[in-house]
């Protein structure tokens, strides 16, 4: 029996976002979703209430260009209420040499103050965590919060696969919009290729005239180090992955049932249980509508396993 698909969003009225940590991707991040104009209303939160409301300010004075937005800014967390989606980006950044996974004794702590106090003024909200390591920390969320699985997630990969396409687009000379081709298993060191299963229009990546398993591992390798050729050039990220979280919020509203590499709490995924890695996901207005499982070949489901083992070393 084909399933029952629902084709209206949940949000006709209002959607209230928040965006908790004001940091350079918090603020990019808010400012991409004002400029597109999806929210009714958006909530800054920081622990700097100077911060939230300086950049209140200057979003303020935007408003005669653009979609009006209500924008509200706060370092109290019940501001959030009613929010429908929350975005996490608050922690401490990656710096220059250091791995994402470094990062997690330090942001463990801020996610054991933020998400049960979000859990208890948003209960109905989709949490989605930005904070890196964000495999970890997405499943440090959903236990803290206690929110059904489909409404706590992380960026994950999408920005990866991104880097991936467009890369592979340059070598090709094809727009990276035509590329499929997914980075999937952890947004860190261990993620990896799926290039079984890449193609453009049906036509595998390996079948173009030129295109080699040496150029494919290439383009992975500048998707894999692209992070940190950015921090040590300009000291932090944040363009990219706002435009990520302006596309994450976007397809939710819209009840999309696109189809993006998101960090979810896996159950049975090629071997993998109880950890969140990034795997082909259904987004729509409820979040996480259905995860897709994709085929991989033996050295994929190797890797899909490595980054499970790396992760699970550091949940709790």
């Amino acid at each position: 029996m084909p399933k029952a698909c629902t084709l209206q969003s949940n949000f006709q009225n209002q959607f209230k976002v928040s965006v908790i940590g004001c940091g350079n991707v918090g603020a990019t991040a808010a400012y991409a979703m004002m400029i597109e104009g999806t929210p009714t209303e958006l909530v800054l939160i920081d622990h700097s209430k100077e911060r939230a409301e300086g950049l209140l300010l200057d979003f303020e004075h935007t408003l005669s260009f653009l979609p009006y937005t209500k924008i509200t800014a706060s370092d109290d967390y019940g501001a959030c209420a009613n929010s429908q989606l929350i975005f996490v980006t608050a922690g401490a950044k990656q710096m220059e040499g250091e791995t994402r996974l470094q990062l997690i004794d330090k942001n463990r702590k801020i996610f054991q103050e933020i998400i049960p106090a979000l859990a208890k003024v948003a209960p109905q909200s989709i949490l989605v965590i930005v904070t890196n390591p964000v495999d970890v920390l997405t499943y440090e969320a959903l236990k803290l919060s206690g929110f059904p699985e489909n409404r706590v997630f992380g960026t994950g990969t999408m920005l990866d696969t991104s880097r991936l396409r467009f890369h592979i687009g340059e070598k090709l000379c094809l727009n990276p919009q035509s590329i499929q081709a997914y980075v999937l298993g952890e947004h860190g060191d261990t993620s990896f290729p799926v290039f079984s299963s890449a193609n453009v229009a049906g036509k595998p990546l390996l079948d173009f005239d030129g295109f080699t398993k040496e150029i494919a591992q290439e383009c992975y390798e500048e998707t894999k180090n692209a992070a940190y050729r950015i921090i040590h050039d300009i000291g932090y990220t944040c363009y990219s992955i706002a435009i990520v979280m302006r596309e994450i919020m976007k397809h939710i509203y819209q009840h999309s049932k696109v189809v993006v590499p998101l960090s979810v709490r896996v159950h049975d995924y090629c071997g993998q249980n109880d950890v969140a890695l990034s795997v082909p996901c259904v987004l729509d207005s409820s979040g996480i509508a259905d995860i897709i499982k994709v085929p991989l070949n033996e050295l994929e489901q190797e890797q899909f396993a490595k980054s499970g083992d790396t992760l699970r070393k550091y949940l709790q």
